[in-house]
């Protein structure tokens, strides 16, 4: 199982989202920020995905923020920061993710989920996508 070349994550964005903005941070890391509409009935939602070769995906919600939130629940579930609106979208310390996987395959569709989870969460105050209830220490270093 090898590291796929940041190139190639690169590449299957561009290629999946055309219309998408990637930017470089180096040699071995971008930003893609794209728009997002999970399903016919759903928000649209701009999403920043900052990807380093070798680390973990950190995707985060950067607009509509704040997201809204259900009524009486003070934050977002799964999230690995509140206020960054980082989402969880799998459970690292299970390796259900790893670099030899591309991002349009996994992450993305994971994000659309996530989501698609939240949008009936919002409605009903019941979290319906799974998870394991963890900390947020998996994500707090580099937010």
């Amino acid at each position: 199982m090898s590291s796929l070349p940041i190139a190639v994550q690169e590449g299957a964005l561009k290629s999946y989202f055309p219309k998408a903005k990637i930017s470089r941070i180096g040699h071995d890391e971008f930003n893609w920020i794209h728009t997002l509409t999970p399903s016919p009935l759903s928000g649209t939602y701009k999403i920043r995905l900052n990807y380093k070769k070798g680390g973990i995906p950190k995707v985060y919600v950067i607009e509509p923020k704040p997201l809204k939130l259900a009524n009486t629940i003070s934050k977002l579930p799964h999230v690995y920061n509140h206020n960054k609106q980082r989402l969880c979208l799998y459970y690292p310390l299970n390796n259900e993710w790893n670099n030899s996987m591309l991002l349009t395959k996994t992450i993305i569709p994971w994000t659309c989920e996530w989501l698609l989870h939240y949008e009936v969460w919002v409605i009903t105050g019941v979290w319906n996508g799974g998870g394991i209830e963890h900390s947020n220490k998996e994500g707090k270093q580099n937010d």
